[in-house]
């Protein structure tokens, strides 16, 4: 885990847990009941957490998107899946770290499991390109695709992820193709897809894993065509307009239900994914189960229709 890292509107909720920490350590050194003291304190610091969280501007989300505490694909795996079995490498070129696949039990259903991971700190970060795939990743995620369709096993998806890896050398290895090659593989896999973002979900990179059945959002998560910062840069030619970027692309879950790019919203607990591992890894799971039982019964052909029909209606265009 990094340093403690904060952000400004978590500020009162951090001095608050502070206070009780201090409280608790006084009683057991002291020998003094400060009980009701503390159980009303947490009740206050639950209750900060709630008010503070309910009204995050779409800025301050993608700020807690970008938390170094949150947790990644791996932390999501560990809690919610059994008997997970990692493949590497797309039998091409390498293997890439910024994104996970293997085989894996949820709540005994088996399926195949495609991850964007990022690192807790600053080792593990470059080893996993701070979830930036490279083309060999997209490849080995369709690899992946590819025997769950063989296998008829559904793919479960977390996205996680600033973007594609924009290097040379991934360009010169088809960066642009193997992203639309999957965005076209995806749309035809015979087998259910059931999508998570749960962190940042920016542009291609976030889409050459992201055609599926269902695609759900933790309420704190972040999705768009181009980084607040990006849009800014272009648009204003300063990143520091990034806040009024977030706010004109609509990056936030509730907008993006309303514009039926995503089809379920998912709680968090409060004070965010980062404060509780335990509890979002079982509200993801119940989500991913119940959506698993939905769609595991659709005729492939079925499912198929339906999964271009979705994303054939969404936006709006004109024929001239």
């Amino acid at each position: 885990m990094p340093i403690e890292f904060i952000l400004d509107f978590e500020r009162p909720i951090v001095d608050l847990h502070k206070k009780i920490l201090e409280m608790r350590s006084i009683a057991s050194q002291d020998g003094v009941n400060l009980e009701s003291e503390i159980l009303a304190l947490e009740k206050k610091l639950n209750k900060l957490k709630v008010d503070i969280y309910k009204n995050l501007t779409r800025w301050q989300r993608v700020q807690v998107a970008r938390h170094p505490k949150r947790p990644y694909t791996l932390d999501y795996v560990e809690r919610i899946a059994t008997d997970f079995i990692e493949i590497h490498g797309d039998r091409n070129f390498r293997d890439d770290p910024a994104v996970v696949c293997g085989f894996a039990t949820i709540d005994e259903i088996k399926c195949v499991i495609i991850g964007q991971q990022k690192g807790h700190d600053a080792t593990e970060n470059i080893k996993r390109n701070f979830g930036m795939m490279h083309p060999e990743g997209y490849r080995k995620a369709l690899r992946a695709m590819k025997l769950a369709e063989k296998f008829n096993l559904p793919v479960v998806i977390f996205i996680d992820t600033p973007g594609a890896y924009p290097g040379i050398g991934a360009e010169e290895r088809g960066q642009a193709e193997a992203i639309a090659r999957n965005i076209r593989e995806m749309a035809r896999l015979k087998t259910p897809i059931i999508i998570t973002i749960i962190g940042e979900g920016a542009s291609g990179g976030a889409l050459g894993i992201g055609v599926g059945d269902i695609t759900m959002m933790l309420e704190n998560a972040w999705y768009s065509v181009i980084s607040p910062e990006g849009c800014a840069a272009i648009l204003f030619r300063d990143r520091a307009f990034a806040e009024q970027s977030a706010d004109a692309l609509k990056v936030g879950a509730k907008d993006l239900l309303e514009l039926g790019v995503i089809d379920k919203i998912l709680p968090e607990p409060p004070g965010g994914a980062h404060s509780d591992y335990e509890s979002a890894a079982n509200i993801v799971k119940e989500a991913i189960i119940e959506e698993m039982k939905k769609l595991i019964h659709i005729p492939k052909d079925e499912l198929i229709r339906k999964r271009i029909e979705k994303y054939r209606n969404m936006g709006v265009y004109g024929e001239s």
